[in-house]
């Protein structure tokens, strides 16, 4: 992978990185200082409806940012695009809408086949 393009997907990854923990801090924050005083039952169970929503968004979150911290050390050692199951190049395009993928897409398939398989 050329250098240029090893500097966009860090870019990418860094934005993608700094958002994942800003938005992080601003939940913690929005949950401290909300006020949760509500008389009305339907209106607290509203409240706590969103907040376990928000709650799963940022635990999934939480699990992206090694994989994208991850990435940035492959891209930083220069194994960044190469699938760590295989040893093959991994395209492009997945990297496109995947930037902190370690496997090429036929590696993560099977990976996921067998998990599927290994939870029925």
């Amino acid at each position: 992978m050329t250098e240029e393009k090893l500097l966009y997907f860090k870019n990418i990854l860094t934005k993608k990185l700094d958002s994942l923990l800003g938005e992080a801090l601003k939940t913690v924050d929005t949950m401290t200082k909300e006020d949760d005083n509500f008389p009305d039952p339907t209106d607290r169970a509203t409240l706590e409806s969103d907040r376990n929503f928000e709650l799963r968004i940022r635990d999934r979150e939480r699990k992206l940012i090694p994989k994208i911290k991850e990435a940035l050390e492959r891209i930083d050692n220069g194994t960044y695009g190469i699938c760590e199951e295989c040893g093959e190049e991994i395209s492009e395009k997945r990297l496109e809408s995947r930037p902190e993928a370690a496997m090429c897409i036929v590696c993560k398939t099977k990976e996921e086949e067998l998990e599927k398989k290994s939870n029925m």
